[in-house]
């Protein structure tokens, strides 16, 4: 049973302009105890998926009939969260079940309570312990995450915390009720490597303690490369690629894929100048016909991928690439 399972995802906003697709027939699983790895440039509509596990985007989303996202936390009942309408209906999910922490630590704390207090008030909530056992987990959770002279900062407010702890403590906050599904938005950006490295061996440490499945998003491949157990390449809202850590590095079937790991420096040239993918992503006001990756590729065919939408094609060892050469590209690969 999958801890989290999305179908025909397709996500559009209202605005002046009429209605923008930000996400566009996304589908994926997330079984207990995985890391799912979400990899795309900004703009490709990783936060707003992300958002939607706990309806979190904002009230001018559009939710095509056809989505579905469906909770399976083990030993309950499936519930299907675009059905839930009421924000009390979302309490046991948003924070309990299912914890986020979001790209911008300053957002996630109220600037009039400490740290500390929000902390405690989680975890009165969606959890049954006493204020003097939250006030110790937290204390605890702040310490795991490389925070100093965790007592002090606990009665402190966030804006006595540098940038890089006011992200470790929101970590802490995520990860202190143990949820069952934690969705990390760039979790580690504004952190050095090696308390970057610390907290990922938290995360990994949860999801070995407690089975919890984690979507971490990143447009760090090699952050992906250690953290994730599968990887899923997103662009301009439509996922262009999937299958495990090691065959979507080693071997990507996608074009846009090969162009986010030839633009990764290399550490046995450190001469070779970087090789970025052309042009710019287009504005979801504009999206491209047919594949809408075509405007950025080398391979495109005028009258093929202007046109046709390409299908996922599978690929050997479970790998799926949404492109019209797919096949021909892993063909040549074989033969080379």
């Amino acid at each position: 049973m999958s801890l989290i399972s999305v179908k025909d995802l397709t996500i559009r906003f209202a605005t002046d302009e009429g209605l923008i697709t930000a996400v566009d027939d996304v589908s994926f699983d997330i079984a207990p105890g995985e890391i799912l790895g979400l990899v795309g440039e900004s703009g490709s509509g990783k936060s707003v998926t992300a958002k939607a596990l706990m309806r979190l985007n904002g009230g001018n989303t559009r939710y095509d009939e056809s989505s579905q996202i469906t909770l399976g936390v083990p030993g309950e009942a499936p519930v299907d969260v675009l059905s839930l309408k009421r924000e009390r209906d979302m309490e046991p999910i948003r924070g309990g079940a299912v914890s986020m922490i979001f790209q911008e630590p300053m957002a996630s704390f109220a600037p009039a309570i400490t740290v500390g207090q929000q902390m405690v008030e989680q975890l009165l909530i969606h959890t049954d312990m006493t204020k003097a056992q939250a006030r110790k987990h937290a204390i605890d959770m702040l310490d795991r995450v490389g925070i100093p002279d965790p007592a002090r900062r606990f009665e402190q407010y966030a804006f006595e915390f540098s940038g890089g702890m006011r992200q470790r403590a929101m970590i802490a906050m995520a990860l202190s009720t143990s949820p069952k599904l934690l969705i990390a938005d760039e979790p580690t950006t504004a952190l050095d490597v090696t308390i970057q490295a610390q907290v990922i061996d938290l995360m990994k440490d949860l999801v070995r303690e407690f089975g919890m499945g984690i979507l971490f998003i990143t447009h760090d491949l090699g952050v992906i490369a250690q953290t994730a157990d599968r990887v899923a390449v997103m662009y301009l809202g439509k996922l262009v690629e999937t299958g495990t850590v090691r065959q979507v590095i080693r071997t990507p079937g996608h074009p846009y894929t090969r162009g986010l790991i030839d633009a990764l420096p290399k550490l046995s040239d450190l001469d070779a100048p970087l090789t970025p993918v052309p042009g710019d992503i287009p504005s979801p006001l504009n999206r491209p016909a047919g594949c809408v990756f075509h405007t950025r590729c080398s391979m495109a065919r005028p009258g093929l991928c202007d046109v046709s939408v390409p299908l996922a094609e599978g690929l050997p060892g479970g790998q799926s690439v949404a492109c019209h050469f797919a096949l021909d590209i892993r063909q040549k690969e074989g033969a080379a």
